[in-house]
């Protein structure tokens, strides 16, 4: 009994000592701290909104059953039910009024109105449905206080419609002139029955930033060039050199040839390349070729390369006519960052299409659960959404350092490609 009592009186000394911290901020005026600590502290929270709200009514009213200390006309008037927002949920409490009667009106509690405001709560929301949280099941995972009344099904959705709309619109008109853009990646992904491109660029410091997306049936000349303009016209910068790393598609590699000719340089994919040559072959020879134009395409120069790469052309030739106008097709694009002599500082990193890879595998898992798509609207809200969730995980591009090496790379092959157009243009 004396062990329980003793435990009784600390936990009153404990919650004297927390209201006294609250009225000692309140004093002080400082509203938002206060509404900080409250939405903080959860299991506190709806005793301290009830005495928040208490003392801005006292202030105004002056205290119970007196009349000094209290502002003219103004009085209490009873009290209703209201919510607040406490940790991301809404929360029921019972709110009391203020009347002034000379006006005739109820006087707003200002601290009632700044404890509503969700802060963060549809970004908090917008995570839990990206990372797997089906909408109808929310209230299952709102936080343990029993008071809580949680959010609807259609609350969520619509809170959910506003948060990813507001993503989509930061993503899509994103400033891009300010971005030192060194290397531009493009990639497809299917997406039930429509492709979306998206777009990747590595600035000069080696981080990656989603530049934007389009929703296509397929990889066309025209969709896409509309695509990259809209790049160009957000302000996406080629005139320091631009290198393009993308896989064979030929209606993205039109595209790109249509929008900034030959100003920027363009990586095939050596992995797409490669898969595509060993699919001409039997699957008892595709490990052997697989492994003999890995070790072609590891080579540090690009006479070396083009020399074992011809070796296994002439082999191919022999054996399998298609494989070795495969391999033919687009043979110089796949070896760009060899002759721009950075595959040793950067083939790693710049001779496939890894990046997007990596980042559309990340885009697959948060859009998994979307089992039926309403329209395109849906579409690009969740994608945009997911993008910019991703994002801020991105890590710098390996051998990111030279990428200034890179960069002054392009540039004198941008300036020897204007001199030859030139010179065969007079």
């Amino acid at each position: 009994m004396r062990t329980i009592a003793k435990r009784e009186k600390k936990d009153k000394r404990i919650s004297s000592e927390r209201t006294s911290r609250v009225a000692h901020s309140m004093a002080w005026g400082e509203v938002d701290a206060r509404v900080a600590l409250i939405q903080a502290l959860i299991p506190l929270g709806l005793k301290a909104v009830a005495e928040v709200l208490e003392d801005e009514v006292t202030a105004l009213a002056g205290a119970r059953y007196q009349r000094p200390g209290r502002r003219p006309g103004y009085a209490r008037w009873s009290a209703q039910q209201g919510w607040v927002c406490l940790g991301g949920q809404k929360l029921p409490v019972r709110v009391p009024r203020v009347r002034d009667r000379w006006a005739n009106r109820e006087v707003p509690l200002q601290t009632y109105r700044r404890l509503q405001e969700p802060q963060g709560m549809d970004e908090g929301l917008l995570r839990r449905v990206l990372v797997g949280l089906s909408c109808g099941r929310y209230g299952e995972c709102a936080e343990s206080v029993p008071e809580a009344f949680g959010l609807s099904r259609s609350s969520v959705s619509r809170r959910f419609i506003q948060a990813s709309a507001r993503k989509l619109k930061s993503l899509m008109e994103r400033d891009l002139s300010t971005l030192d853009v060194v290397a531009l990646f493009l990639d497809g992904k299917s997406l039930t029955e429509d492709a979306i491109v998206v777009a990747v660029g590595v600035t000069l410091e080696g981080k990656k930033v989603i530049l934007g997306f389009v929703q296509t049936a397929t990889e066309n000349e025209r969709v896409l060039k509309e695509f990259l303009q809209s790049l160009v016209e957000r302000g996406l910068r080629t005139e320091a050199g631009l290198l393009c790393v993308m896989d064979g598609s030929k209606g993205l590699r039109a595209a790109v040839r249509a929008v900034w000719g030959d100003r920027i340089a363009i990586q095939r994919c050596q992995w797409h390349k490669r898969e595509n040559v060993v699919g001409y072959l039997p699957k008892a020879r595709q490990p052997e070729v697989r492994r003999q134009l890995q070790a072609a395409y590891r080579q540090p120069t690009y006479e070396a390369a083009k020399a074992r790469l011809g070796q296994i052309r002439s082999s191919l030739y022999r054996e399998n006519p298609s494989a070795a106008a495969s391999l033919d097709e687009g043979l110089e694009e796949t070896l760009t960052l060899h002759r721009l002599g950075m595959a040793r500082s950067l083939g790693q990193s710049f001779t496939t299409t890894n990046v997007l890879e990596s980042i559309n595998a990340q885009l697959g898992r948060l859009i998994r659960n979307v089992t039926r798509w309403h329209n395109g609207i849906q579409k690009h809200r969740w994608i945009a959404s997911a993008l910019l969730e991703i994002e801020p995980r991105l890590r710098k591009v390996k051998g990111y350092r030279a990428l200034p090496q890179l960069q002054a790379a392009l540039q004198r092959e941008g300036m020897a490609s204007m001199k030859n157009t030139a010179q065969e243009a007079a």
